[in-house]
């Protein structure tokens, strides 16, 4: 490549953030790109952790911050703030791609700004299924993206099943293994410190709202802070992301404040997260971090509801209804579990395959213009 490549990574997540790491870690260090990151979302927010702050403890060049929300506004008009945001900074920037993740408005929002201004835009880990209005996005995001970096072979399959072009779909696996793997996590001790974590022994607790199960959201989470509080487990628990429906179950959340088995907080580092999960005794809840990387470690999973409906399951992981009950049962069944470590999204090497495809002089000459690969008839 004769000059450097703009490369923007947006993320509005502490959970986007973990995967896309690894990726802006290996190219940042490559002669022949320039990166840059536009940071926005929940990262912004102090009651979710300013997670902004994190980005900026890495050291980063080219970080732009960018609130796109508040609790006041829905997620159609958020979308709308965050691409005007990003399309004025993407005019002052005139980046040669931009890297998105996942199934969030923030991604959805970056896609659109790079279809409609003739920009690459490469979308990590498209092509899965998953529960509420996450997998809505996701696939609309996939259809305006024109690279895909994909976890697996079975998301490439959906991806192509989509319409897609098989020779813009790489399967690299999931980032997040790049930073689960890495033997530079910090030691147990050290994470317990830094958090004032006494426990010997605890859980990880996660729960999201179910945007598209709104109307019962307030009891779900009534039942799922019933159950961790008479379960007599220690607990690490930790804030839900900002969709609709968060507000019920923050409020619960605040009925543990009477418990000292219980740690709660809004956000913790992905890397100091990882080595908490990596010796948790068990995870209950219903995100992602149970079905993607909780299986590396081979740790017992209280899976509850429908928000990781379809996903690519662990044999072993522990599905149950909102019921309190339910919730109880699933958390006695892991003190039984013997877990088989097991890999479902890659060895590790994400980041070097990712590197390895940005280096090709064809990746950039891909075109602009889309094409749906019709089964029909075939």
């Amino acid at each position: 490549m004769s000059e450097n490549k703009k490369i923007v990574f947006l993320t509005g997540t502490r959970a986007d953030f973990g995967k896309l790491k690894s990726l802006i870690e290996i190219t940042r260090n490559e002669p022949g790109f320039e990166v840059h990151i536009f940071v926005t979302g929940m990262h912004m927010l102090p009651e979710y952790g300013y997670t902004l702050k994190e980005v900026e403890k890495c050291g980063y060049a080219n970080i732009y911050p960018f609130v796109n929300h508040t609790h006041e506004q829905t997620m159609d008009l958020s979308l709308a703030r965050t691409v005007e945001g990003f399309s004025n900074y993407v005019r002052s920037l005139s980046p040669d791609l931009i890297v998105i993740h996942g199934d969030r408005i923030e991604a959805m929002a970056g896609a659109i700004v790079g279809a409609l201004n003739n920009i690459l835009v490469a979308h990590i880990e498209g092509g899965e299924v998953s529960g509420t209005i996450d997998e809505l996005i996701r696939h609309s995001v996939s259809k305006m993206s024109h690279i895909h970096f994909v976890s697996n072979e079975k998301a490439k399959d959906r991806l192509v099943q989509m319409g897609e072009q098989e020779t813009s779909v790489m399967v690299i696996g999931s980032p997040d293994v790049d930073l689960m793997l890495s033997e530079n996590l910090p030691s147990i001790e050290k994470v317990k410190e830094y958090y004032k974590i006494p426990f010997d022994s605890f859980g990880l607790a996660m729960f999201h709202p179910v945007t598209t199960e709104v109307t019962t959201m307030a009891q779900y989470a009534k039942d799922f802070v019933d159950a961790i509080i008479d379960s007599g487990e220690n607990m690490v628990v930790v804030f839900p992301n900002n969709d609709l429906g968060s507000s019920f179950i923050l409020k619960e959340y605040k009925r543990l404040e009477a418990h000292d088995r219980f740690r709660v907080f809004p956000s913790i580092r992905f890397e100091y997260f990882l080595t908490l999960l990596k010796n948790a005794q068990f995870m209950v809840g219903n995100s992602s971090a149970g079905i993607r990387e909780a299986p590396y470690y081979g740790i017992p999973v209280v899976n509850i509801g429908t928000r990781q409906q379809n996903r690519a399951l662990h044999q072993d992981i522990i599905n149950c209804g909102y019921a309190k009950k339910e919730i109880l049962s699933a958390l006695e069944a892991t003190k039984d579990c013997d877990f088989e470590k097991e890999d479902l999204f890659g060895d590790g090497r994400s980041d070097q395959m990712f590197l390895e495809s940005l280096k090709k002089p064809a990746f950039w000459t891909l075109s602009k213009q889309k094409r749906f690969i019709d089964w029909i008839g075939k």
